[in-house]
């Protein structure tokens, strides 16, 4: 086993380079039928108490940076990614995103991207106080140029495959995650303590833009649609709606149950349960995750390649054992390093969904082999 770290030279640490493909060279039928075979095996995981499926994440640099703004581009590159993902043994399929940025719900304040050259696009919050937010004109999500780009991209892709893909959603930020992205985050923060019924007000009014912004994505994706979404691993035959809520790392466990996660489960209700995402290391949370009502699944990193401060195994192991809840875990390393993360993350009574990025289809089955040898599953 080689034990590296995080590489900070990488532009993103979970990619891999792909050649973009034209929807005319793209053979659509080829697609839809692999990706039915592996969603039969998604399904029998959904009947079963535990087990466990391997996704080799085919996730595209370009796609989740600058390229995103280009949708012909960002659908080359990720008919790209599907192609070369069918080279490597998995159980659970890749799927098109309509990515465009992670502050979209922004839009809905007059909040607009910024483009920094080479970047993804960003968003800066212009109010100083959760009051200035709650005082100010507020506009549906579809009605921004961010939110009409991202309905356009669905259209363009679902015309452009003629739906017979698998499609997420776009990016979903929580409505703590978004807050932050509208008012002062250390002014946030602040009224959480000194004014929490104004808090709560304002993640109420977060989840109310999300959930009509996102039924209309739902409305045009239709039968296309895989869930949970974006860095989840997702199929036809999995339940809810996954959302990035990294601040959870900022506040306690009971202010988050007391204040975030009522406006979390509300959003995530609206489309089929609630899913949850954080990047860095959060397991002083993982018990948590339990008191989050009809959680569906859970996302985190496991390896020191994945995220510069990985979670360690044992708290989501013990926490996630015997509850039903999909552990989505990310393990960027060598199939050893596969191996040693996986024993650390199972026992019986777990879901675990082992996600991978290996380098070659021949490292990527002996990642394969070796999540079903220590979870003594297959199909």
């Amino acid at each position: 086993m080689t034990i590296k770290g995080f590489d900070t030279t990488k532009h993103d640490a979970q990619a891999t380079p792909v050649d973009p493909v034209k929807i005319s060279d793209f053979d659509l039928d080829a697609y839809r039928d692999y990706a039915g075979e592996l969603t039969g095996r998604c399904a029998a995981f959904m009947k079963k108490s535990s087990g466990a499926l391997v996704y080799r994440r085919m996730r595209v640099a370009e796609v989740f940076s600058y390229g995103c703004r280009d949708m012909r581009q960002s659908l080359e590159w990720q008919l790209g990614a599907l192609k070369k993902s069918m080279a490597y043994e998995a159980d659970v399929p890749n799927f098109l995103e309509p990515w465009y940025g992670i502050g979209v719900v922004a839009g809905s304040f007059g909040i607009d991207y910024l483009w920094n050259p080479g970047q993804s696009p960003v968003v800066k919050p212009v109010f100083n106080t959760v009051d200035e937010v709650l005082a100010c004109d507020i506009k549906p999500v579809k009605e921004s140029e961010a939110g009409q780009h991202s309905l356009h991209m669905i259209e363009y892709f679902l015309d452009q495959t003629k739906g017979k893909l698998p499609m997420s959603m776009g990016d979903i930020q929580s409505p703590f995650n978004n807050a932050t992205m509208i008012v002062d985050t250390s002014n946030f923060m602040i009224s959480l303590i000194t004014e929490p019924d104004k808090v709560f007000q304002l993640l109420d009014l977060l989840a109310d833009l999300g959930i009509e912004f996102y039924r209309e994505q739902e409305r045009l994706i239709g039968d296309a649609m895989v869930k949970p979404g974006h860095g989840f691993a997702s199929s036809y035959a999995f339940e809810g709606f996954g959302m990035s809520d990294d601040n959870v790392v900022m506040v306690d466990e009971q202010h988050y149950i007391n204040y975030m996660a009522p406006s979390f489960v509300r959003l995530g209700t609206a489309f089929g349960g609630p899913v949850f995402h954080s990047c860095g290391n959060y397991s002083d949370k993982a018990q948590m995750l339990k008191r989050i009502e009809n959680l569906k699944m859970a996302d985190a990193a496991f390896t020191a390649e994945t995220d510069p401060h990985p979670n360690p195994a044992a708290p989501f192991a013990e926490a996630l054992s015997g509850t039903g809840i999909i552990l989505n875990a990310r393990m960027c390393g060598d199939p050893e390093t596969v191996r040693t993360t996986t024993e650390s993350l199972w026992k019986p009574g777990m879901k675990l969904i082992v996600v991978t990025y290996s380098q070659s289809p021949e490292e990527q089955k002996q990642a394969y082999e070796i999540v079903r040898e220590v979870c003594k599953t297959g199909f």
